[in-house]
């Protein structure tokens, strides 16, 4: 059984066992949280919501929160000696899906 759950403006598809990078999130190592915008639950029989599937939800665990990969933007202007460079860190959040409920 997989669902498509939407969290922090992203939507990722998640299984139990899995581990999921998302936008950081204001919750301590080790709680659980209950994700409870599920898009589709998958199987052998697809339930697709309209937006939502009504009573389902997927229970995870916050592992850790990390900084994500730099990003680095540069701006340049060949004839006026005009270079500016800029780099990014977002912060996110591992979490680790522990079940879906119907």
């Amino acid at each position: 059984m997989y669902a498509i759950v939407e969290t922090a403006g992203q939507q990722v598809t998640v299984k139990p066992g899995d581990r999921i990078v998302v936008n950081r999130m204001d919750r301590e190592v080790g709680s659980e949280i209950l994700l409870d915008r599920v898009l589709l639950l998958g199987g052998d029989t697809p339930v697709v919501g309209a937006p939502t599937v009504a009573g389902a939800s997927v229970t995870a665990r916050v592992v850790s929160h990390d900084r994500g990969p730099k990003v680095v933007g540069l701006r340049y202007l060949h004839r006026h000696r005009y270079r500016v460079h800029r780099g990014f860190r977002a912060d996110t959040t591992t979490l680790e899906i522990l079940s879906i409920a119907r």
